[in-house]
């Protein structure tokens, strides 16, 4: 129970942080836009305390800690304040609307860019045996020493003796850039019958590159290689160069959100059994990276939440920003004939929509965790 209570506190504050900033994108292009911001909050009302009482803005920390808000003069109807948002040109609204979702996106480059440049972590291969007769067998790679077997009393067991391989033709495996497959296993078997050259780091720390034919791709079961590794595959973190850094920080922000788009094209394809994760599965997942993985991984997990929730929030939907804009853009294309209370109306028909789909998806995260 204790260590359920630490995860979901844990979850809170991480979309306190990421939709705070969230909402301090809409704040600093606001202000800089000259409208008038009533209030910018932590945490959603019954107010707890005003942290901070400024010219035309207080600041404020609320009870329920499940993001935060801006509140702005004339942001959901008409104003006769010149400095109100709904008698702004229509090009501004826009950029306010849409600098929360910029800023959450240049928080997840930042992160993912922290990560290649300070400690990217890359997956090696150990050896823990060799198959006779095998490509592996040819080279003499070398296998750890079995110290026992698992509890189902078949399993062979081995110390962290053997080979390690720690590049495949001159290329490095980073984890992050794919969290799906085993990199260096999956270049392996895409390269079946081929020539490779094995960089191997012995027990005593020599390094070595080998050349291996593999094995052909019609004894694929056998594996490419023929080698047994025991558990998750070995780590280690490289660094890099700020600019590189930066580089691949940006294709892995772009990779995320396209990541997230796909995932809503599975979920519009299949609504009865969503594959996505709701706040129960969400939860369940940071549990996971928190108590299983090392640090960098849940850091590298909040900067894909940071990437997701940009290209939500950007999706043409009510009451998201996205659907904000639409709306901004159908007021202009349409006149007088959109009026604030259509407007209002339909953001809490959205927001109903929104929260009915989170405890649809809520539902199946339960079903999950029951083995259902």
């Amino acid at each position: 129970m204790i260590d359920g209570l630490i995860n979901v506190v844990l979850l809170l504050l991480i979309l306190v942080v990421l939709v705070v900033l969230h909402e301090l994108g809409h704040f600093a292009m606001a202000r800089m836009a000259g409208v008038r911001v009533h209030e910018f909050g932590i945490g959603f009302p019954p107010r707890a305390r005003i942290l901070h009482r400024g010219k035309d803005t207080v600041y404020t920390l609320n009870w329920l800690p499940i993001g935060g808000f801006v509140r702005l003069e004339g942001e959901e109807g008409e104003s006769e304040d010149p400095r109100a948002f709904s008698n702004q040109r229509l090009r501004t609204r826009i950029v306010i609307l849409l600098a929360g979702v910029v800023m959450n996106f240049l928080l997840a480059w930042l992160i993912f860019s922290l990560i290649a440049g300070l400690a990217d972590p890359v997956s090696n291969i150990r050896v823990s045996s060799v198959q006779p007769d095998s490509p592996a067998a040819s080279v003499g790679l070398v296998g750890g020493v079995q110290i026992g077997t698992a509890e189902d009393g078949t399993t062979p067991l081995y110390d962290q003796s053997g080979d390690l391989i720690i590049a495949i033709d001159g290329q490095r495996f980073p984890v992050f850039a794919d969290m799906l497959a085993d990199p260096p296993l999956a270049y392996l078997r895409a390269h079946a019958g081929q020539q490779v050259i094995l960089t191997v780091r012995h027990l005593d720390g020599t390094v070595a590159d080998v050349p291996v034919t593999l094995r052909p791709a019609a004894e694929a079961s056998k594996g490419a290689l023929g080698i047994g590794i025991q558990g998750p595959a070995a780590t280690e973190d490289i660094q890099r160069a700020p600019l590189d850094a930066i580089a691949v920080g940006f294709q892995r922000t772009v990779d995320a959100s396209t990541l997230i788009l796909r995932g809503l094209q599975d979920l519009v394809r299949n609504l009865t059994d969503p594959p996505v994760q709701g706040p129960v599965g969400m939860v369940d997942t940071v549990g996971s990276f928190r108590t299983q993985l090392p640090p960098i991984y849940l850091f590298w997990l909040i900067g894909v939440l940071s990437a997701n929730l940009a290209i939500v929030n950007a999706l043409p939907l009510p009451p998201l920003d996205g659907g904000r804009v639409l709306m901004a853009l159908l007021g202009r294309a349409f006149g007088k004939r959109i009026t604030p209370a259509l407007e209002r109306n339909v953001y809490l028909a959205g927001w109903v929509g929104l929260m009915a789909f989170i405890v649809w998806i809520t539902l199946f995260d339960v079903r999950r965790l029951v083995g259902g």
